[in-house]
C-alpha cells in the first residue's frame, strides 16, 4: 500500500518563486523542478537565529560513528532520512522518500525519493547515495552503531537501486516495525565520502575539525563555524527539500547556535541570563526555579508529562558460577526467590519518589513502558498501593523471619543486607536508591547504597558482574517495542538481569522470547499490542526489573518562539527546528 500524508501534494514547484539563499531572499530565483514537502505548521517569518545549550562537545560530526547525545542533536540538524518519525505525533511520514509500497508478503519495501533534491553543497541527490549510505551502515568492518538494526531474520537487509529515484530494500523476514525501520539512517553525500570509505578513513571522516564545505546533509542547516570548547554554529540550509504552504522554502531560521555550557545548573543561568533562547533535559528543582522567574524574565516553562525513560530497580541475578565472588552468590538465594523480589516491589513508596526526588514531576511505574508511550502501555497492569503488610506476608511465605530487635534474617538465620549500586553523577537516581533504602529498613533489611562513576558502574553491571543490586534508568528512543529488544530477550546484552544467555534461564524469560520474536513479524499493530502487552504482563508478574518511576520532560523557551512544540520523543525542542521562527523579531 503506498504511504503517503495529503500534505504532501507531490509539491512540485517548477514555476514557483523560491528562496535561493539566506542573501537573496528579497529575490525569488527559478529553479530546477523540485518535489518539495509542503508543511502544514504556522507560517513564519524569515531572520534571526536560535541559541541553545550543549552539556559536552559532540565528538563527531559523522552519523555513521555518533553515539553521544551532543553529537546527534547537532548531526541530526543537519541530515535527513527516507521516511520520518514524526516525533510530536509518534507516526511516521514522509521524507526524502515521498512515498512507499510494500509488498504482500512483508519482505519487500519499494521506496520513491523526491525529484530534484539537492545537499547543502548543491549537489544533486539520486539513488546512488542512497545505496551508498546502507552500504556504510552495513559494512561490518565501519561498525556502525544502527547496523544491528538492519539485520532482520539473521540476514542483512538487501538495498537495491530500480532507477535514479526508486530503490526497493528486501528483508528475510517480515519486520513489525515496518516503514519506522527507515527513520534514524542518515542519507550521506557518495561524492564527499566515498574516497574516506574506499581509504578505510571513514571513521576519522567529518571531525570538528572539518572544514564546512567538505561536509554536507539534507538537513535543515549545514556547518558554518565551530569554536573549541565554545560554540557550534549552523546556518541555513539553502536547498533544504522543506516548503512552508505558501511554497517558502524552510528553514526560516539564519543560523543555529550551539553553546558548550558543562553543567545543568550553568546551563540554567545562561538561559535565566537570555543567552540561550530554549532549554531542556532539566530536572524537577531546576524547573522549579525557571517556573518562578518566567513571567519576569520573558520565558514560558512547560512540563509536558512523562517521557519514555522508565527507572528500575534490579538485582544480580547472573549466573555466577565461574566468578569468585562468594558474598553476592550466597544472596542470590534471597534474589532468585519471586516473593522477595515481589515484597521489597511492595514496600516500595514511589509516590514518595514521585514527590521527595521529583516535586510531582514525575509518574509511578509498575511496568516498563511509560504512560508517555500511549501507543503501547499495557493499562491492564496492576498499580497496587505499597503495603509493607503484603511485604511481609511475602516474606514469611518465603522462609523470612524477623529477630527480637526487627532484623530480617533467612531461614538459615543470615541477616538480610546487602547494597545498592547507582551513578554518581545521576543526583535523582541516587536519591531514589536512599528512598528504597529507608523503605527497606522498615522491613528490617539492611541496605547500602553505594554511588560509582557512571563508566565503573556500567563495568560491574556488564563485565564483571560484580554488584547486588542497582538503580538505572533506559528511554526508548521511539517507543516501538522493536527498540528494547535487546533488554527483553534473553540473548540481549542489556537484558541487564543477566546478560547475553546462550539460554533462557527460565520459562517465563522463553516465553518472553517467543513473543518479542513474534511482534517483530507480526505486521498488524493490533497483534503486535497484544504479543507486547502479554510481555509487560510477564515482567510485572516476575519482577526481574522493579519499575520506580518515569520522570516529566521538561522545557522552556523564551517568548515569541514560533512553532515551538516540545515532544516526549527525543530531540524534545529541536524536531521540528526547520518550523521554528522568532515573531516580531
Amino acid at each position: 500500500m503506498t504511504n503517503c500524508l495529503l500534505r504532501d501534494l507531490a509539491a512540485l514547484l517548477a514555476a514557483a518563486a523560491l528562496w535561493a539563499s539566506p542573501e537573496s531572499l528579497q529575490k525569488p530565483v527559478e529553479k530546477p523542478r523540485e518535489e518539495l514537502l509542503l508543511n502544514n505548521a504556522e507560517i513564519g517569518r524569515y531572520g534571526g537565529q536560535l541559541v541553545v545549550s550543549l552539556r559536552s562537545e559532540p565528538k563527531t560530526l559523522n552519523p555513521v560513528t555518533m553515539t553521544d547525545n551532543p553529537s546527534k542533536e547537532v548531526i541530526w540538524r543537519m541530515m535527513a532520512d527516507l521516511v520520518h518519525i514524526n516525533r510530536f505525533t509518534q507516526q511516521t511520514e514522509p521524507a526524502l522518500a515521498k512515498s512507499w509500497k510494500v509488498s504482500p508478503d512483508g519482505l519487500r519495501y519499494t521506496l520513491k525519493l523526491r525529484r530534484g533534491l539537492r545537499f547543502s553543497d548543491g549537489h544533486p541527490l539520486d539513488a546512488d547515495d542512497v545505496l551508498f549510505s546502507f552500504q556504510l551502515y552495513l559494512d561490518e568492518k565501519v561498525h556502525a552503531p544502527q547496523r544491528d538494526l538492519l539485520i532482520v531474520g539473521g540476514k542483512p537487509i538487501a538495498v537495491r537501486k530500480l532507477d535514479s529515484e526508486t530503490l526497493v530494500f528486501e528483508l528475510a523476514q517480515p519486520y513489525g516495525v515496518g516503514d519506522r525501520l527507515f527513520d534514524g539512517f542518515a542519507i550521506l553525500p557518495r561524492h564527499l565520502l566515498q574516497k574516506a570509505y574506499s581509504e578505510g578513513t571513514l571513521a576519522q571522516a567529518w571531525s570538528l575539525t572539518t572544514p564546512p564545505e567538505q561536509i554536507a546533509g539534507l538537513g535543515p542547516f549545514r556547518l558554518k563555524q565551530y569554536v573549541p570548547g565554545q560554540r557550534l554554529v549552523l546556518e541555513r540550509n539553502p536547498y533544504y527539500w522543506k516548503a512552508d504552504r505558501k511554497g517558502n522554502r524552510l528553514p526560516y531560521l539564519d543560523a543555529l547556535v550551539f553553546l558548550i555550557v558543562p553543567s545543568e545548573d550553568a546551563q540554567v543561568i545562561r538561559f535565566q541570563a537570555g543567552d540561550t533562547d530554549v532549554i531542556s533535559r532539566l530536572n524537577a528543582e531546576n524547573y522549579a526555579v525557571l517556573e518562578r522567574q518566567q513571567q519576569a524574565r520573558g520565558y514560558t516553562m512547560s512540563d509536558i508529562g512523562p517521557g519514555l525513560e522508565y527507572n528500575f530497580l534490579f538485582f544480580n541475578l547472573n549466573d555466577l558460577a565461574a566468578r569468585s565472588l562468594p558474598q553476592i552468590a550466597r544472596k542470590q538465594a534471597w534474589f532468585r526467590q519471586l516473593n522477595f523480589r515481589q515484597a521489597v516491589s511492595a514496600a516500595i513508596d514511589r509516590e514518595g519518589i514521585v514527590r521527595l526526588v521529583y516535586q510531582g514531576r514525575a509518574e509511578a511505574l509498575w511496568g516498563q513502558v511509560s504512560p508517555g508511550n500511549k501507543l503501547w502501555a499495557n493499562q491492564a497492569l496492576p498499580r497496587p498501593p505499597r503495603s509493607l503488610d503484603r511485604a511481609r506476608e511475602l516474606l514469611r511465605a518465603a522462609g523470612f523471619s524477623w529477630k527480637a530487635d526487627g532484623t530480617l534474617v533467612d531461614a538459615g538465620g543470615d541477616v538480610v543486607e546487602f547494597s545498592i549500586a547507582s551513578s554518581a553523577s545521576n543526583a535523582e537516581r541516587t536519591k531514589m536508591a536512599a528512598i528504597i533504602q529507608d523503605d527497606l529498613k522498615q522491613l528490617g533489611m539492611s541496605v547500602h547504597v553505594v554511588p560509582l562513576e557512571f563508566r565503573a558502574l556500567l563495568a560491574r553491571v556488564l563485565d564483571s558482574r560484580d554488584y547486588e543490586a542497582c538503580v538505572l534508568g533506559l528511554a526508548s528512543g521511539d517507543g516501538d517495542p522493536n527498540g528494547d529488544m535487546n533488554v527483553w530477550l534473553s540473548s540481549g546484552p542489556q537484558h541487564l538481569w543477566n546478560p547475553g544467555q546462550a539460554q533462557p534461564a527460565t520459562s517465563w524469560e522463553a516465553e518472553i522470547d517467543r513473543l518479542m520474536q513474534g511482534q517483530l513479524t507480526a505486521r498488524k499493530y493490533s497483534e503486535r499490542k497484544r504479543l507486547y502487552d502479554r510481555v509487560q504482563q510477564i515482567v510485572a508478574e516476575n519482577q526481574p526489573m522493579i519499575f520506580l518511576i518515569s520522570p516529566h520532560v521538561l522545557v522552556g523557551a523564551k517568548n515569541g518562539l514560533g512553532n515551538f512544540r516540545p515532544a516526549v520523543l527525543d530531540h524534545y525542542t529541536l524536531w521540528n527546528v526547520e518550523e521554528l521562527f522568532w515573531r516580531g523579531k
